[in-house]
């Protein structure tokens, strides 16, 4: 079978397509580049706008003085800790949801479905939400992290459609002559028939967690339970209000330092806090296109 010639307007599409695909791949990806590069610098030659692309005079201070904080160490262990369990949490709601919402035959499903919706546009807002987590007495618990924020309903929708376009209804049908139940039917057929759509949710409830620090910020107050994003904004900010605060009557040269160890702390705060997650995307990323793209657009 030859292969289709390309006419010359489909070769010059293809050549803008190239060409813009690529200006979006660098204009995504330097800033990444800048950054690592930064945080390994000398903070002066940053300053001075040398390092543009690779590190020059490069050091690991800003490194150190993050990972010597005894506090990182604890911000890592409760984000791990808040991640796993609520994402757990939030694919327990969110997969028997879509999937029911996905039924046909479920009793009731528009209505569900249009309440489900409501609660994208309107919420009770910040005030009322604070008064119903501390009227039942979640604050300065891990429930208040996770309970609130246990199902994103624009993941169940990507979810919903997906279980409609990819699971055949005779197979549901062939299933229930053959004596299974809805329960069985969803644990042994559908799940194991959905692996792109969980990875896809799995890795943004996950992101979601990893981030979250304003949640944190609002209803936790013991140091201890602060997850990692906490603590890294306040080495950010005591660095930053240590450095205004000799500018009143320290020596010019203690200044000058503080502010050096600010400028590296600043980039190796941000390159912590999102490395893990830069590790873990190219290993769930193969299944972007048979998940977000099928339980998007189909259907």
């Amino acid at each position: 079978m030859s292969a289709i010639k390309e006419s010359k307007a489909d070769k010059l599409f293809n050549i803008i397509n190239v060409i813009i695909m690529t200006l979006v791949l660098i204009i995504e990806i330097y800033p990444l580049i800048f950054v690592v590069s930064a945080s390994i610098s000398n903070p002066d030659l940053v300053n001075q706008g040398k390092v543009w692309l690779w590190p020059k005079g490069i050091n690991f201070e800003g490194y150190l003085r993050v990972f010597r904080d005894k506090e990182i160490w604890t911000g890592y262990r409760n984000t791990i800790f808040y991640t796993f369990l609520g994402t757990i949490i939030n694919l327990f709601v969110t997969l028997p949801a879509a999937y029911a919402l996905s039924r046909k035959d479920f009793y009731g499903r528009n209505l569900f479905m249009g309440l489900f919706t409501f609660t994208m546009f309107f919420s009770g807002g910040l005030i009322p939400t604070y008064l119903i987590i501390k009227g039942l007495g979640m604050r300065d618990t891990i429930w208040a992290l996770l309970i609130p924020g246990a199902a994103s309903m624009y993941n169940i929708i990507i979810t919903r459609t997906y279980f409609q376009s990819n699971i055949p209804n005779e197979m549901k049908e062939a299933a229930e002559m053959d004596g299974c139940s809805n329960t069985r039917l969803f644990l042994t057929i559908v799940l194991p028939l959905s692996t792109p759509i969980i990875a896809v949710i799995t890795l943004f409830y996950a992101v979601t967690h990893w981030n979250s620090y304003f949640t944190a910020l609002i209803y936790i107050s013991k140091r201890e339970m602060f997850p990692l994003q906490l603590i890294l904004r306040e080495i950010l900010i005591l660095n930053e209000m240590s450095t205004e605060m000799m500018k009143t009557g320290e020596e010019i040269d203690a200044i000058a330092k503080q502010a050096r160890i600010a400028d590296m702390i600043k980039y190796a705060v941000i390159i912590v806090s999102t490395a893990p997650v830069l590790i873990a995307y190219p290993f769930i990323q193969k299944y972007f296109v048979q998940g977000i793209m099928v339980g998007a657009i189909k259907g």
